[in-house]
């Protein structure tokens, strides 16, 4: 895998990723700068400035969010940072790229003996430049023989090629990177659905999947995402998700309509009341993890909650969502909700995902009701 300082091509970062990037700045633990800030561009320091503010107007929102929620603090918040606030940017940036480079270099002992903390590190948000190798470090892809086929795969021809050309234009048709034809990233996309589609025949090739691959080609090689993706639908109930038979996304909406049932029993009436069912706007959450709801910086977020702990996070923020956007919803019939769906929902956390997050931790979510 690349180094995490220096990416690997063809990295690109998802969309001018201005959220995401070094959002778990407050919570790196404060050690003493060794470098300065010279070689940041100017846009990373205004980021940093960014995220400085943000993180002030945080801090008072999720103070009075954690409290009601005190159960999920750990002893790893000790680490947090309250001096964020004082201090300057050169310093937040080295906490965080301190801490990042060590767990990456640790990795083993962080994943064995600190993994509660390691687990509140993810859901502030892995900084961009790590994700590449920790992702592959999340799925253990790291040295997986399939890698050595890729190659040779290319070389073969696949019955899904026409389906995987036809689709490619539309997965993330405003992204640069796979913007046109001719696009590097319609190029190494094509490739990796390919080679998938030849590795496992059974589920060749499925609409939405694209999303995912495409995600991760913005921050890594197309070999080193072909073994990413391969992980993913053996080990996170992807591979089942996208079956041709699809078995696997009516259990997750049942499981969902029972959650749905449960906490909010008059959104549920009111969905049922207009024929308003829940494949028709959560299929897609659970098809691209969000990657077709939100904006990439926000959608990015989740998924690097999914790399370490699988699908609950859709439900959890699916349900965060539907808790936030109640009030709104129940005034609305069937094509007023389909709307609301596609324009409103997809943007109310654009300037802070952190928000979004925080919510979706405080849903409640009992995983032997749901084996059940």
């Amino acid at each position: 895998p690349s180094s995490p300082g220096t990416m690997a091509s063809p990295a690109v970062s998802p969309d001018s990723s201005s959220h995401e990037a070094l959002s778990s700045v407050n919570s790196a633990p404060a050690c003493s700068p060794t470098s300065d800030s010279e070689n940041l561009s100017p846009d990373e320091l205004e980021l940093l400035a960014k995220l400085e503010e943000q993180n002030r107007l945080l801090e008072a929102d999720s103070k009075s969010m954690r409290s009601m929620n005190g159960s999920r603090r750990n002893s790893g918040s000790s680490l947090v940072s309250s001096s964020s606030a004082s201090s300057n940017l050169s310093h937040l940036e080295e906490d965080t790229w301190i801490l990042w480079g060590r767990i990456v270099n640790e990795w083993d002992e962080w994943r064995k003996k600190k993994e509660k903390l390691l687990k509140e590190l993810i859901r502030k948000g892995i900084p961009h430049h790590f994700r590449a190798i920790v992702w592959q470090l999340l799925c253990s892809a790291t040295d997986m023989p399939v890698k050595n086929q890729y190659s040779e795969l290319l070389k073969m021809s696949s019955p899904c090629e026409k389906l995987i050309r036809r689709d490619i234009a539309r997965t993330y048709p405003e992204h640069e990177f796979f913007k046109g034809q001719d696009s590097l990233g319609q190029e190494v996309l094509f490739n990796v659905m390919k080679a998938y589609s030849l590795v496992d025949r059974e589920v060749g090739y499925c609409q939405g999947s694209a999303f995912i691959v495409g995600l991760l080609l913005m921050q890594m090689p197309e070999e080193e995402a072909f073994c990413v993706f391969v992980r993913l639908m053996q080990e996170y109930r992807l591979r089942e998700l996208f079956k041709p038979s699809m078995a696997e996304l009516g259990l997750c909406i049942y499981q969902f309509e029972y959650m749905l049932q449960e906490q909010l029993p008059e959104l549920n009436i009111h969905f049922r009341s207009q024929s308003f069912l829940t494949s028709m706007y959560a299929s897609s959450w659970f098809l691209t993890l969000f990657l077709t709801t939100f904006p990439l910086p926000v959608a990015t977020r989740v998924f690097d909650i999914f790399m370490y702990e699988g699908l609950e996070i859709v439900f959890r923020v699916g349900m965060a969502l539907l808790q936030f956007n109640q009030a709104e919803l129940v005034q609305l019939d069937m094509e007023g909700m389909s709307q609301y769906f596609q324009k409103v929902i997809p943007h109310q956390f654009d300037s802070c995902p952190d928000k979004l997050i925080l919510r979706a931790f405080q849903v409640k979510y009992n995983p032997k009701k749901m084996k059940r």
